[in-house]
């Protein structure tokens, strides 16, 4: 056989092409052998066969030692010639095949520097996936999986160069690889870069997070617990409790400590070996030896029955082989004899279609094993095992897929991974084993960093099919551990999936754990939680736990959760307590006949305490939760109301049942405050109304237990409650109209107008009898009378209705006005009427009643009305109604009355914007000042000047330099000649608080040196001799204010300025509100000052 030179190379490729039989494409490397048979694949070589190899050289050897020869096959092929030239394609494709990496990147690199290109290498150092390591199972030490098996390759110690950083982060971003391929740099600069003590490579951005990852666990598991808190906020960007968010593919390495404890072990040097024999003397051996002995012969005699009996059926068998093929040559024969198709072929090549219909088995065991070895298999590895593994069972598709699903989620995308969940839960319920269910489920609930509503959702189905499968057992064992872990995570969408975990499994959970570990679990998150999002779907879970709670001793426990969820800052907490929790409670409490012995009663004292104590000024904000949460409470009691009826048995759903109307009931918060809800049905409730009106007209409540205690117990209560509240409370009145008004509606018009209405009217009798005039404290200057006006009597709005409330307002008007009582419960019912334009109407109505009454103390009540109600009315009204009725009263005969109309003139000035009642308005308080019937009237004078300080702020900027300043100028100098001291200290005070809340105005520079500075320094002629601390800030404004007008003749394109943004200097700012802190007076004028003008 003629030899191989290795060096002669064929140029072309072509060459290669005509001799495609010199090379053999083999599978590994000739060190590994040939690789054993994975199981249950009968398509495997043998681990006894030696697949073929191709050999460049005789005399080549492998990195493994041992030479490799030629087969004979390949040696016959080449021995035609003297000498062969092999293909440089031939050369690169074995160098490939045998991992010589570098040495085919360095043939890869003299060809391109020889302008030669081998398309066969430059696909290979081309593709990225060449040089990465499969996922899944870790290789095996000092081993790097290549491309065509195994890499050997001794991995560094000091460096993380072996690990794969081509992959996909957990946050779904493709991290980039900043690493050159070892495998482009020669072997010997890389070891000596990595040697060399003054190189130190820079660290890469995922050594760099695999550090962090390692050095965090170290932390933690030493009780470094604040470093590893600081440690954690330093890399924000990481999550240090999963080890895939490091971005390797590969399992977590050792901890610190081991791999300190192991860097410097020492490699295990190679021993010599010496084979020893070991024989036994027999007499050294107990006695029983021949009793074994004997076992051992007997064993042999029978191996060798069986062994004559294998014979026996072998050759049984052969004979049967030969019946079977000559029966089948028979057949074949007569088929092809007769076919016309086949006659032909049969008289030509009878044995090849003998051949092809049936082929004898004659091949060896160990030849067909060799054989099949060409076939391209996967090679031994954890991927290849399940590939040719295939499942033949479903426990055995569920064993596969446990295996697999670890490998698998890490590398799916996060956007995609939902996609996962079917399987994952699928697989979790079906698989055998609990610790695989259990990784599975830890899957589950990790399976995205942050879910979104929508994966959560998807999740959470999940979990309640998985809990429906299972059962509550396994629930309990398997699901609710998985929460608990997670009870703490540090992003609160993991939080929240807990959250909402505890209430989606509460129905499949046992009733022991319902009541008690997920109760406190839910508690305990609604304690400590910060995410606003997490208390809410906490809310909501524990309203599901009340639902299908069933221990009663758990009342007192949710009383407090509900009463501490009503306390959250947050809206959208209280809002799902409305919603959900609420209802499910009284849904319990019901059950638990509570409602209305405990729940309710427990509410209403807590808010008589509240209000005992509110003496020292009242917590509105807990008043509102406490009422909040009884009025949440209504459609539960008027559903225990109607169930609990004397007709309930009655209820009828056949025949003609007549459809609620829209407007019957409240619209609910949620649908479990509906009251159809809450019955069953609405044709239920239907049936129920329809015989519950019929009841309370006809039969009345005797024998109605449920509805005698809301007549008698709840009703009074309230009531009493009700007049203990501050009337001067916007809110606390708001809150009770709102109450009754929801109460009202949701018991019916019969029920209000035959025990509600009756009630209030008893106590609101309507004489001079009800009203203390001297202490102001009678039950009509209480807020009862806004409460029943805004509450009760507005419930309905039909003609009767607003003629009751029209009735009751001019009545409270007129025994106010004639007991000379307060007039706080008036104005409170005016302002909550007010808010609402239905009422405007009948609101005007009410106070033209005043305007024309005879009595000159209701004219005035009246006039005073039209200040509140001139805000909330729209022009039109303004001008067709209210100017006229206060035009009539400044002309009233009383003096008291055209004053009383002052604020509401001032108000109009404020708020309206058509010029034409502008004018109006303008000449009737000319008409008060210029007049000189009115020189004299110091009451007159104070309300212009009050008026002119709350609304100058706010009025248009031409009726406050021709009007309001030049009229305050000549109030102030005709002060300065004012004899009576008590009359002139009252005007001087009041203009003083005027000219401060003016002061903040843009004023013109002809308006400030001819009206507002001779104001000034006339007010301070006063207050020199009256209130010196006063004449001190006037002195301070008004040099100010000259030195203003001085700057401005300097810079008059910088337009009219603040008076206020006048103080530049800091010692005037420091003595100016010092003084001002000083003063005793009133504040209210400077309040207007911060009010736009709307």
């Amino acid at each position: 056989m003629a030899s191989v030179n290795p060096f002669n190379v064929s140029d072309s490729d072509e060459e290669a092409e005509r001799r495609p039989n010199e090379t053999v494409d083999t599978e590994r490397s000739p060190s590994e052998g040939a690789p054993g048979p994975p199981p249950g694949n009968s398509f495997s070589p043998s681990a006894d066969g030696e697949p073929p190899t191709l050999l460049l050289s005789g005399n080549r050897t492998s990195p493994s030692g041992e030479g490799i020869q030629f087969p004979a096959a390949a040696t016959s092929v080449m021995a035609g010639g003297t000498e062969t030239r092999v293909s440089v394609d031939v050369i690169a494709a074995q160098l490939l095949r045998d991992q010589y990496i570098l040495t085919a990147l360095e043939l890869h690199t003299e060809l391109l520097e020889a302008g030669r290109e081998l398309p066969r290498l430059r696909d290979y150092f081309s593709n990225p996936g060449n040089f990465e390591r499969q996922s899944g199972t870790p290789p095996a030490k000092d081993q790097v999986i290549g491309p065509g098996g195994p890499l050997n390759r001794a991995g560094s110690i000091s460096t993380l160069d072996s690990l794969d950083f081509a992959r996909y982060s957990d946050d779904g971003n493709r991290e980039s690889d900043e690493r050159v391929a070892e495998s482009e740099v020669p072997s010997q600069e890389r070891k000596n870069f990595k040697t060399s003590p003054e190189i130190q490579e820079p660290i890469r951005p995922l050594e760099k997070r695999a550090l962090n990852f390692l050095v965090n666990e170290y932390l933690l598991k030493n009780d470094y617990k604040l470093s590893s808190i600081t440690f954690s906020d330093e890399n924000d960007d990481q999550d240090f409790e999963l080890w895939d968010d490091v971005g390797l593919n590969i399992p977590k390495p050792p901890d610190l400590l081991q791999l300190y404890r192991s860097c410097g072990t020492p490699l295990s040097s190679p021993r010599s070996t010496v084979d020893v024999s070991v024989a036994v003397d027999f007499a050294d051996l107990p006695g029983n030896c021949t009793k074994q002995t004997e076992v051992v012969q007997e064993l042999e005699y029978q191996i060798s029955l069986l062994n004559t009996e294998k014979q026996s059926f072998a050759e049984q068998i052969k004979k049967l082989q030969r019946f079977v093929f000559m029966h089948h040559q028979h057949n074949i024969t007569q088929l092809c004899r007769n076919s016309n198709k086949f006659s032909f072929l049969w008289g030509f090549f009878p044995s090849l279609f003998l051949f092809y219909y049936f082929l004898p088995n004659t091949l060896s065991p160990v030849f067909q094993q060799t054989l099949l070895s060409f076939c391209r298999m996967c090679p031994d590895s954890r991927l290849g095992a399940e590939v040719s593994r295939i499942a033949d069972s479903e426990e055995s598709v569920m064993l596969m897929l446990g295996r697999c699903l670890p490998h698998i989620v890490p590398n799916v995308l996060l956007a995609k991974r939902e996609e996962l969940i079917p399987l994952i839960l699928c697989t979790a319920c079906l698989h055998p084993e609990p610790k695989e269910r259990d990784q599975l489920l830890h899957i589950l609930f990790n399976l995205i960093k942050r879910p979104d509503d929508e994966q959560r959702q998807m999740i959470l189905t999940g979990c309640v099919a998985f809990a429906r499968h299972v059962g509550p057992t396994r629930v309990e064992a398997e699901l609710l551990p998985q929460c608990w872990e997670q009870i703490n995570h540090k992003y609160p969408e993991r939080r929240l999936l807990v959250a909402e975990s505890c209430g989606a499994l509460a129905p499949y959970l046992p009733k022991e754990i319902r009541s008690s570990l997920v109760l406190s679990m839910l508690q305990q998150m609604l304690t400590e939680d910060k995410a606003d999002m997490v208390r809410e779907a906490v809310v909501k879970s524990l309203g599901i736990i009340m639902g299908y709670i069933d221990d009663p001793d758990k009342y007192s426990q949710g009383f407090e959760l509900m009463l501490l969820s009503l306390a959250d800052p947050s809206e959208r907490v209280v809002s799902a307590v409305h919603q959900v929790f609420i209802p499910a409670f009284a849904a319990w409490t019901t059950e638990l006949g509570m409602l209305h012995t405990a729940l309710i009663p427990s509410l209403l004292a807590r808010i008589e305490k509240l209000l005992k104590q509110g003496d020292h000024g009242l917590d509105e904000h807990k008043l509102h939760m406490f009422l909040s949460g009884l009025q949440s409470l209504i459609p539960p009691l008027f559903a225990v109301v109607l169930q609990n009826a004397p007709f309930t048995s009655r209820a009828i759903l056949n025949g003609d049942i007549p459809a609620i109307e829209v407007t019957r009931f409240p619209r609910p918060a949620s649908p479990l405050q509906d009251v159809a809800t809450i019955i069953g049905s609405r044709e239920m409730l239907s049936a129920l109304l329809v015989l519950y009106d019929h009841q309370l007209e006809h039969e009345g409540t005797t024998g109605w237990d449920s509805l005698l205690w809301v007549v008698n117990q709840l009703l009074p209560l309230l009531i009493e409650i009700v007049g203990r509240i501050n009337v001067t409370s916007s809110i606390c009145v708001h809150e009770f109209s709102r109450f009754f008004w929801r109460f009202c509606r949701t018991f019916g018009k019969i029920f209000t107008n035959t025990k509600v209405k009756p009630q209030f009217q008893e106590i609101l009798r309507l004489s001079e009898e009800n009203v203390d005039a001297s202490a102001g404290n009678g039950i009509l200057t209480k807020a009862t009378v806004p409460i029943y006006a805004t509450g009760v009597l507005t419930c309905y709005n039909q003609e009767e209705d607003r003629k009751l409330l029209v009735g009751f307002l001019e009545d409270v008007m007129t025994t106010l006005s004639l007991s000379h009582a307060p007039l706080d419960s008036l104005k409170a019912s005016f302002v909550e009427l007010g808010a609402n334009p239905v009422y405007h109407e009948l609101l005007l109505t009410v106070l033209w009643y005043g305007v024309v009454h005879t009595s000159a103390l209701v004219r005035c009540t009246a006039a005073r009305m039209f200040e509140l109600l001139v805000k909330g009315v729209n022009e039109t009204l303004v001008a067709q109604r209210v100017v006229p009725a206060l035009i009539t009263l400044s002309s009233d005969p009383e003096i008291s009355v055209r004053i009383s109309t002052i604020p509401a003139f001032g108000t109009i000035m404020e708020t309206v914007t058509q010029k034409e009642l502008l004018e109006r308005v303008k000449m009737q308080l000319a008409s008060f000042l210029e007049d000189p019937q009115y020189q004299d009237q110091h009451s007159l004078h104070m309300e212009i000047i009050r008026t002119f300080g709350r609304v100058g702020p706010n009025a248009e900027p031409r009726f406050r330099d021709d009007f309001v300043l030049p009229h305050l100028h000549k109030l102030a100098l005709a002060n300065n000649h004012q004899v009576v001291e008590t009359k002139r200290i009252d005007i001087a005070m009041q203009l003083f608080e005027a000219y401060s809340a003016l002061s903040c105005c843009f004023i013109s520079e002809e308006v400030m040196i001819n009206h507002f500075l001779p104001g000034l320094r006339c007010l301070r002629v006063d207050m020199e001799q009256l209130s010196p601390e006063h004449e001190v800030i006037l002195s301070s404004m008004i040099k100010e204010c000259e030195i203003k007008v001085e700057n401005r003749g300097m810079a008059d394109a910088q337009g009219s300025m603040s008076i206020a943004s006048t103080l530049v200097g800091e010692d005037a700012k420091t003595k100016f509100l010092s003084k001002m802190g000083q003063l005793t007076t009133s504040g209210a004028m400077l309040a207007n000052v911060f009010q736009r003008k709307k």
